[in-house]
């Protein structure tokens, strides 16, 4: 991860070296010892431009891999993903609500966007959970056909808030489109807390988690209150999805590859493959980024999508097979 930060920083215009001994320098005690000659422009392009965009991928990357990990664990489920199952739908609904209230009532979107977001990310989770649960199961197909479902419902929602509301066009995309390009220092301190906070939580709930993946029945045998869990995981996996959303917009299929890549590395415990499943989701957002902005010269949604549609596509054909 470390590598990965500094190397992303030095794509396109600084040398690696020259970015190591300039963010060396700046930790107290080791000034004299990486000082050297540099122009002043690369400090501002370190500081206030690349460096804040980097550790936002980062931490969105985490944030949606540790959500899609959990989720695929409780639901049982491969193919649960905060984009697949509408809980980014849902999180980009709260917070364009937000934005569109910001314009009627002069509220200050900024600080209220993260708890529409969390709401409205919480609410397509249970919406999709009620309406694919068969008895005590969800099964593969009725959670992707719901999620699909309800995240065009929000997705078309939100375009009639922001037809009627919001004249902020260019924000609007980002919403839509998802992207790190406008990355401040304040959204990487939005997104910090939430991640670091919940990622905690669900750690000390990766022993239930992994419980809830043998079965209910099994579980349930094993101590573990189920539907407690159950709403705990979920509510927290929205409150990270949604800080990742308000501070990004919608970006899909982290939440999906990320997982399914670690589990081949490190198994299928949860105490393990949460930190794993984040440290990686957040290089390989960091690295689609590197590529949207130097290579293809689009939002980091897109690039995202390039490598999670052909995934998902190779797990329905497994799947098919298997049946």
């Amino acid at each position: 991860m470390l590598v990965t930060i500094v190397s992303a920083i030095a794509v396109g215009s600084i040398p690696v070296y020259d970015v190591l001994r300039i963010l060396l320098g700046k930790i107290p005690g080791l000034e004299n010892l990486f000082s050297f000659t540099y122009p002043l422009s690369w400090e501002t392009i370190i500081f206030r431009i690349k460096l804040p965009r980097v550790l936002l991928g980062a931490l969105v990357g985490a944030s949606l891999a540790v959500s899609g990990t959990c989720l695929q664990g409780l639901f049982r489920n491969p193919m649960a993903d905060p984009f697949v199952i509408g809980i980014s739908s849902g999180a980009a609904l709260g917070a364009v609500i937000a934005l569109a209230l910001e314009k009627v009532y002069t509220i200050n979107a900024t600080y209220v966007g993260p708890f529409f977001a969390f709401a409205g990310a919480l609410g397509a989770v249970l919406l999709v959970y009620g309406i694919s649960r068969v008895g005590r199961y969800v099964p593969v197909e009725t959670l992707v056909l719901a999620g699909v479902a309800v995240a065009a419902f929000l997705s078309a929602v939100t375009s009639v808030v922001v037809y009627e509301y919001s004249g902020d066009v260019i924000k609007v995309f980002f919403w839509m489109t998802g992207s790190v390009g406008a990355a401040k220092w304040i959204d990487v301190m939005i997104v910090l807390p939430v991640f670091l906070i919940g990622t905690i939580l669900l750690f000390f709930f990766s022993r239930d988690l992994n419980g809830v993946v043998l079965g209910e029945e099994t579980a349930q045998s094993l101590g573990i209150d189920v539907e407690t869990t159950k709403k705990i995981i979920l509510a927290i996996s929205s409150l990270i999805t949604a800080s990742a959303v308000v501070t990004s917009g919608t970006i899909g299929f982290v939440g999906l590859i990320t997982p399914h890549i670690m589990r081949l590395f490190v198994g299928p415990d949860h105490r393990i493959l949460i930190p794993s499943s984040a440290i990686a989701g957040g290089i390989f957002l960091i690295w689609c980024d590197a590529i949207s902005r130097t290579i293809i010269n689009v939002p980091v949604a897109m690039v995202t999508a390039l490598f999670g549609g052909p995934f998902f596509i190779y797990l329905l054909i497994r799947r098919k097979r298997s049946m």
